[in-house]
């Protein structure tokens, strides 16, 4: 256990799953390095404007540790009437895009943070502007921004080549700034956080607790099941609500059914930017039997709208159950067979083995999470680990491997489709009868509850302060890309300008699922600008 960790600590909340304890600023830093040192990797941070609870701002450091099936959650509050905090960046490398959140959408302010400047913000919002404060409203319109020109300083004897934010081999707005020797990537820069769609706000400030599901689901375009699921999760943990077991069992199929169309998506991708379109078409036709699996259970091929706290809304009969399995016949059948040929295909190889490679210290050391994690070696799956749904039910295998390199990435999920066949099936046979929903519940106030769920792309986390009957105090979920994408720019290094789209698409990006912050026109709503602006550009 941690508690020697945390001695002296106060110990909010303990439980079989996870310990919060309040930290004290003299040392926050001593005591989330030895969690570090104990095995537990930095997961996520959530910044909350407690005022009208406290008068102070907060943060809360979630730490995971794997072996010990435990989330430890340090919170650290500001003095009274004042926003700052200590930052643990320093000591802890994987905070430092939480903290550089709060930052910016909550004006909580970290000493010591070696990287202060903005990373969602623009950098001509307006000063002391803080969108996720308690006092600013989720419908204030600010006025036009002005345009700013700045000088930029050109690194020396490299070329400064600019991938995005729209590029055809990158499916959605992101930017990677790549500086090249020859044609050789010695260095990157990643600017992201273009668009925003408001959900924490939103979900705050108007919707109610079995209304978020539906928003949570809309994270992420391709894996929208695993955010709804770890929201309803969330709110579960923080009321101690029952789930029946044969929601548990729906909830494991559907998202074991996402997986592996993410996955085929994923390998879709792949061959499309090796040149192998035949590949590319071959795949996704065998992902459309997987697509109907989904739509034959919730009757929708991708928005499922099946999460609900305290279970599901839909349920499978034994018609639907004899025809998933037929149809999971025939999507493995023909996924085997593509994927065989393509992990033969010496071509495919070459472009894939030693290329885009990521260490395992400096993997631990960021906290990527997922395939990424375990195709360079690390023994990582939160349905093991950390087992919800049904999964503790099921048997399993999670495959790792040590060469960190975009072909261990493509093995990783080359075996994990195929055990998700084999837990679809599982959960099929043994699914127990009952219930599927639990509405018999309360609400307490002002509870910490944390859901998590193995995402295609890895652990995703969201944590929910409850606010009462019916509503969420503060909600913030943290998507598997978000710990994610801050490796990139250690895999592009040393490696061809030409494999620059190929490493960042291996990581199986999902921008939509981290970008937060557009300005709109308060009078014609036109879309001004998204993101962070880049030194020498105007806006216009």
């Amino acid at each position: 256990m941690v508690f020697d960790i945390l001695k002296g600590c106060k110990i909010l909340e303990h439980n079989d799953k996870m310990t919060v304890a309040e930290v004290g600023a003299s040392n926050i830093r001593e005591i989330a390095r030895a969690l570090f040192e104990r095995g537990y990797y930095y997961s996520s941070g959530m910044g909350v404007d407690e005022r009208p609870i406290n008068g102070r701002f907060a943060m809360y450091h979630i730490f995971n540790c794997d072996t010990e099936g435990r989330y430890v959650v340090l919170k650290i509050t500001s003095p009274e009437g004042s926003p700052e905090i200590p930052s643990i960046t320093p000591v802890i490398k994987g905070a430092e895009w939480s903290e550089r959140e709060a930052m910016d959408m909550l004006g909580i302010v970290f000493n010591g943070h070696p990287k202060p400047e903005r990373l969602i913000l623009p950098d001509d919002w307006p000063e002391g502007v803080y969108p996720l404060r308690k006092d600013f409203p989720y419908n204030k319109k600010l006025p036009p921004s002005k345009p700013i020109e700045k000088e930029r300083e050109h690194k020396k004897d490299v070329m400064e080549i600019p991938l995005g934010p729209y590029h055809p081999s990158l499916h959605e707005p992101e930017y990677f700034e790549l500086y090249v020797k020859g044609d050789k990537v010695v260095d990157a820069e990643y600017r992201g956080f273009h668009i925003h769609r408001g959900m924490e706000k939103l979900a705050e400030s108007r919707m109610t607790i079995n209304q978020i599901p539906f928003l949570a689901e809309r994270i992420c375009g391709i894996c929208g099941c695993t955010h709804s699921a770890a929201y309803c999760q969330a709110v579960e943990d923080a009321a101690g609500i029952y789930v029946p077991e044969r929601a548990q069992y729906i909830r494991t199929i559907m998202l074991e059914v996402e997986r592996i169309h993410s996955h085929l998506l994923w390998f879709g991708v792949v061959c499309h930017l090796l040149g192998f379109d035949s590949g590319f078409m071959h795949i996704w036709r065998a992902r459309e039997y997987i697509m109907d699996i989904a739509e034959l259970i919730t009757g929708n091929r991708k928005t499922y709208g099946i999460n609900i706290v305290g279970g599901v809304r839909r349920d499978i009969t034994e018609d639907k159950k004899e025809k998933t399995l037929k149809l999971l016949d025939m999507v493995e059948k023909e996924s085997r067979e593509v994927l065989d040929n393509i992990a033969e295909m010496k071509e495919l190889r070459e472009r894939m083995e030693g290329v885009g490679v990521l260490p395992k210290k400096e993997a631990r050391e960021i906290g990527v999470v997922g395939p990424m994690a375990r195709s360079s070696g690390i023994d990582t799956d939160v349905r093991r680990d950390h087992p919800y749904a049904a999964y503790k039910d099921l048997d399993f295998k999670v495959p790792v491997y040590k060469e960190g390199d975009v072909f261990a990435r493509f093995l990783v999920r080359y075996e994990e489709i195929f055990e998700s066949f084999n837990m679809i099936r599982q959960a099929l046979e043994n699914m127990p009868p009952g219930e599927l929903i639990n509405d018999e519940y309360e609400i307490p106030p002002f509870k910490l509850g944390i859901g998590v769920t193995e995402a295609p792309r890895g652990e995703n986390i969201h944590a929910v302060i409850t606010w009462g009957e019916n509503m969420i105090y503060r909600w913030h979920p943290r998507a598997a890309t978000y710990n994610n994408l801050p490796a990139v720019p250690i895999m592009l290094r040393g490696n061809d300008v030409a494999d620059a789209p190929l490493i960042i698409a291996s990581i199986d990006p999902c921008f939509s699922c981290t970008d937060h912050v557009s300005i709109i026109d308060s009078e014609s709503g036109k879309i001004l600008w998204r993101g962070p602006l880049k030194e020498g550009v105007r806006r216009v």
